[in-house]
């Protein structure tokens, strides 16, 4: 009788929900080193049920080897390249696709089970079915941010990256939102009080900070003006302005890493200034006095991380490390929005 009623809370569901995230996570990672590597179009063709099988046999390896071969980026960065550098960034591109196929099976799968169970919380069930509507489409962005490398430029359009890691990044919020709600069941009245405002604007700082940090991955930024606090010894980098606004804005090597900067020092002042409120407040639960300051000192490490990145020339592991420190930031501020909307 049990198994056809709706439960308003699902500890099973929310444990789902955050694995999935916790492949979300990996996704993250497996796509930053595969940016980092230069690997990201070694795959020149999207085929997304076939292309989970790697090529099998030599034959196969020189077929995909000669179409990389016919795009810009082996002619002007990696031309003379062997076989067998070519397998070295062809695996981490197809690790990364098929890690985002497996994310996928993660999370339909079970999906279908407890739907068929009636064990998700019926005030959750729009929601998880907008996360796999957005989840799927993440894949055709991940095809279309590839394309733009394939013909023209040698690296991805950074917007479409930004797109890209910013969609990634909204969908491991989302589900980490989702399980806690699945978790702990619907919220129960509470007083008005700022706090939830003040979460958001903290949520949207740090999302606004991610997606300038894609364009200065995608602009390969970090490479350049690698001195702190000023950029060659200027306030406002020489060659910031591009031909036109949205060319600063998105393709400036000089305006992206300032905006990233600039926004980091107010993320990091509005984090500091929350996290000391909530100590203070008589309001805050012990716990979302916690997750506040904890949030703060994350926001306070990753500026460091991010210094010590960019002064040493954004190493393979340090430029990993600010990532995955970019989503613990994001996941410790959507907790504390979430908690401060609780008694």
């Amino acid at each position: 009788m049990t198994s056809f009623l709706r439960s308003d809370r699902s500890k099973a569901v929310a444990v789902w929900l955050f694995v999935v995230a916790a492949f979300v996570l990996a996704m993250v990672v497996v796509g930053g080193a595969t940016r980092l590597t230069g690997s990201g179009l070694s795959i020149t063709e999207w085929r997304p049920v076939t292309g989970a099988i790697p090529p099998l046999g030599d034959a196969a390896w020189q077929a995909e080897f000669a179409r990389y071969r016919q795009i810009p980026q082996y002619a002007q960065v990696n031309l003379g390249m062997g076989l067998a550098d070519f397998k070295a960034i062809y695996w981490w591109e197809w690790s990364h696709r098929l890690l985002g196929r497996l994310t996928g099976l993660v999370f339909f799968l079970p999906f279908l089970v407890f739907a068929i169970r009636r064990e998700i919380p019926r005030r959750l069930f729009l929601r998880l079915g907008v996360i796999f509507v957005l989840g799927a489409l993440q894949g055709a962005i991940g095809w279309w941010m590839v394309a733009s490398g394939l013909s023209e430029r040698v690296q991805v359009a950074p917007e479409r990256l930004m797109v890209h890691l910013g969609l990634a990044f909204a969908l491991l919020g989302a589900l980490v939102w989702t399980g806690l709600d699945a978790w702990a069941g619907g919220a129960r009245q509470t007083l008005p009080s700022p706090w939830g405002r003040r979460a958001n604007l903290l949520i949207g700082l740090i999302g606004l900070q991610i997606l300038l940090g894609a364009l200065v991955a995608g602009n390969d930024a970090g490479l350049v003006y690698n001195d702190w606090p000023l950029m060659n010894g200027r306030l406002i980098p020489e060659a910031y302005a591009g031909e036109g606004v949205w060319a600063t804005l998105a393709h400036s090597a000089g305006a992206v890493q300032l905006h990233h900067r600039l926004v980091a020092y107010v993320l990091t002042a509005v984090a500091l200034a929350i996290g000391w409120a909530a100590w203070r407040s008589n309001y805050l639960a012990r716990e979302s006095k916690a997750l506040a300051m904890a949030t703060a000192a994350a926001v306070l490490l990753q500026a460091t991380l991010g210094v010590a990145t960019l002064l040493a020339g954004v190493p393979i592991a340090l430029g990993i490390a600010h990532q995955v420190a970019a989503a613990l930031v994001l996941l410790l501020a959507i907790t504390f929005a979430w908690r401060v909307r609780r008694i």
